[in-house]
């Protein structure tokens, strides 16, 4: 699969806020799971109700309401521990989906048909559509799958033994490409 870097993961606000919308498009996880297993890890505090997380998320600078600018370092890796440690829970679900997805690719078949990437792709794209601003880019029908088929991607690294720090890093590798963006 060839490498796609997406502009909509160029924000590391926006890249947490879109793996852990990949995460629940994937998996149907909703608030609850993200509430309960931050109090999991000791971080009940920080994310004590759906207003609170809803909040952290709205950082992220796609969002239709961005009604919150900052996310402080402590938040972005308790969000990375979280979305890798429910990523963890999916672990072969999602390792067979990428498989799938790698089939298709070398045997030069459309994803779209197999059901287990399709219906997470449509879920994304209807979360993504329900929340995200869109773009001109966007709405055509070729980036949000490419976008959703990525963050599957990712999911699996980030689902991995060590998962946190690879998505931590690949904030940070995000980042530091992004010197002086505002939206950052």
């Amino acid at each position: 699969m060839a490498e796609v870097n997406p502009p909509q993961l160029r924000s590391s606000k926006a890249q947490l806020d879109l793996v852990l919308l990949a995460l629940e498009a994937f998996a149907g996880i909703g608030s609850d799971a993200v509430l309960k297993m931050g109090q999991e890890l000791g971080f009940g505090a920080m994310f004590n109700d759906r207003l609170s997380l809803w909040r952290l998320r709205q950082s992220n600078p796609l969002r239709k309401s961005k009604g919150r600018k900052n996310l402080d370092i402590e938040e972005a890796q308790v969000l990375t521990l979280i979305i890798a440690r429910l990523a963890q829970q999916y672990h072969q679900q999602i390792r067979e989906a990428i498989t799938s997805l790698e089939r298709c690719a070398s045997q030069s078949q459309e994803w779209h048909r197999q059901p287990l990437l399709s219906d997470y792709v449509d879920r994304f794209y209807h979360l993504y559509i329900d929340r995200m601003t869109l773009t001109d880019t966007d709405r055509s029908s070729h980036p949000l799958p490419k976008l959703a088929l990525k963050l599957l991607t990712d999911l699996l690294f980030y689902s991995s033994e060590r998962g946190e720090r690879r998505l931590w890093l690949s904030l940070w590798d995000n980042s530091l490409g992004q010197k002086g963006n505002p939206n950052q």
